[in-house]
């Protein structure tokens, strides 16, 4: 007995009579059939190349396209054509022209050898296959499919939704459960033949013609009639990604290839040089009696499809920029935004760098620079300080400031002067720390030397913005850890907030906080206030500072110890 291998041919020849001449220099006969697109002479030279193999036939031709029901007429024409002229093959093996043998061919002759009546076909009911691509699955087999998808896409759609809108629905034929799976199969002699020879094969090539796809169901359906010993899965190695195109398998793959232990391999690169010399040299003649298990390597896949699809965390490229929601995390680390806090204090920026031993930055979104640490004026990853670079894309501005530094957590300041386009972002990122002293940036305005009917009219612009600021971050969607202190509550007690955000940060010593950062003078602030709500303007985020008396920075002094008998 031997294994008959029919090839299914359209482009890439010289791998295809590589593989051909491999097959049947082993004892295999092959029968190759030719997509009739391909020109004349190329079919022609392709057929010369092999005449001297007695083993290696081709077939009458078809028209192929994928997904109609030309593929599975080239297979019925080729298989019909190895059953009739080479007797001793008790297996039949359908592979295409850029599949390629992994493992010795005398080991697979062997292996069909032991399971002589086993048919390997992947073979499932439609509620149990996970993986149909385009929200066809019950339907292919009731809706009628005569457009190509992929050269009369619209058309197609369009018919699909006119079937649907009329509740059309095609009758199964008696008989017959419709199953799916992969086309690439090996069916046993007794099988294949009964479903080439069966009296109600026309009827069943009638409705499988305009079935969506049909050589993942043909075959798949029809072997439940004619045998009850299959093996519901496929002995080549071929891996959809999660578009359900197929992977290609090129010269770096080889280790991979090796660890599955499948007998043939789809789709091979046509010049993996290093895959086809290595696997069809006679070095490759080690049996190794493993059971095919394409399972090993699913892991891997697994990892390359979520790289593919969701990318690494807060990282964005141009060849896979995401589309909105569809990001991997929105930054790639956590990171600490301070609003309020340097207008409360003087030098805030170096107390909490000697504090947390972070980057601190001051306003990177003001309006006149982009204010790095120690004034730099380039950055990490070429980042620059103009601010008309920053706000071109100021989202992308951000997460490469994050991206660039990984290891390293950045702090930087942010109130109602700066841009404002990327408040929902901070409010939606998980990484984000927000710390929020609502109404501090009143505190530059009551030490400017401004006209007070200007500050009067910046105060309300900035209540205003810092306002609907604060809302995003109060809102159902906000994913950050937003802390949000009135000035008159933080100026009350500073060191306990203060302590929460260095915890939460990570401070150097897990001690309490000895050292606070030195308050700017808010001698006269209350009647400051006061003289806004007098013009007409009503400072409420600032909390309950009371008119005409300043607020008191100092401890309050413990009462005295009594005792109660």
């Amino acid at each position: 007995m031997t294994v008959g291998i029919v090839m299914l041919v359209h482009e890439a020849f010289d791998r295809a009579e590589q593989v051909a001449r491999h097959w049947a220099t082993h004892d295999c006969p092959v029968v190759i059939h030719v997509d009739k697109r391909v020109k004349r002479g190329a079919y022609s030279s392709f057929a010369s190349n092999l005449s001297d193999l007695d083993n290696v036939k081709f077939c009458g031709r078809h028209k192929c396209e994928w997904g109609t029901w030309s593929l599975v007429a080239a297979s019925q024409t080729a298989s019909e054509m190895m059953l009739k002229s080479f007797t001793e093959v008790c297996h039949v093996f359908l592979a295409s022209g850029s599949c390629l043998p992994l493992r010795p061919v005398e080991e697979m002759v062997e292996y069909l050898g032991d399971r002589p009546m086993t048919n390997f076909i992947e073979s499932v009911t439609t509620e149990d296959v996970p993986w149909t691509v385009g929200g066809l699955d019950a339907e292919r087999f009731t809706l009628r499919f005569p457009f190509s998808w992929k050269r009369n896409r619209r058309l197609f759609d369009a018919y699909v939704r006119t079937q649907r809108r009329l509740k059309f629905k095609r009758r199964v034929p008696p008989g017959i459960v419709p199953h799916l799976g992969s086309q690439w199969w090996c069916l046993t002699r007794q099988t294949l033949s009964a479903i080439l020879e069966d009296p109600e094969r026309e009827a069943y090539d009638r409705y499988f013609k305009k079935v969506w796809i049909p050589d993942e169901s043909y075959y798949q359906t029809l072997v439940r009639l004619y045998s009850t010993n299959i093996e519901s899965r496929s002995l080549t190695l071929s891996k959809f990604d999660f578009q359900g195109k197929p992977h290609i398998f090129y010269d770096d793959h080889l280790q991979l290839l090796r660890r599955s232990d499948c007998f043939v391999a789809r789709k091979i690169w046509p010049h993996a040089n290093k895959l086809y010399d290595g696997f069809l040299s006679n070095a490759a003649k080690l049996m190794t009696g493993a059971e095919p298990n394409p399972g090993k390597i699913d892991r891997i896949f697994s990892k390359a499809v979520e790289r593919r699809t969701k990318g690494r965390p807060g990282l964005y490229m141009q060849s896979r920029f995401p589309n909105e929601g569809w990001e991997n995390g929105q930054t790639c680390a956590q990171y600490s935004v301070f609003e309020g806090f340097s207008e409360l204090f003087e030098d805030f920026d170096q107390w909490l760098n000697r504090m947390v031993g972070a980057r601190v930055h001051g306003h990177l979104f003001a309006p006149e620079r982009v204010n790095f640490a120690n004034g730099q004026p380039v950055f990490s990853g070429a980042l620059t300080d103009s601010p008309d670079v920053r706000d071109y894309n100021p989202r992308a501005f951000l997460t490469s400031l994050i991206w660039n530094t990984r290891g390293e957590r950045q702090c930087f300041q942010f109130g109602p002067r700066d841009t404002q386009d990327l408040n929902w972002f901070f409010a939606k990122d998980p990484n984000a720390q927000i710390s929020v002293i609502s109404g501090a940036w009143a505190v530059p305005l009551f030490h400017s030397n401004k006209n007070f009917s200007d500050i009067r009219r910046e105060a309300a612009r900035l209540q205003k913005i810092e306002a609907v600021h604060l809302e995003v971050l109060r809102s159902f969607y906000s994913k950050a850890r937003v802390r949000i202190w009135t000035m008159a509550e933080f100026v009350d007690n500073p060191m306990e907030p203060l302590q929460t955000i260095i915890d939460e940060i990570g401070a150097r010593s897990p001690n309490r906080l000895a050292e606070a950062p030195k308050m700017v003078s808010l001698d006269g602030f209350g009647q400051f206030l006061q003289n806004l709500k007098n013009q007409g303007m009503q400072p409420h985020l600032m909390g309950d500072f009371p008119a005409g008396s300043d607020p008191v920075n100092n401890p309050r002094k413990p009462r005295k110890p009594y005792l109660v008998k």
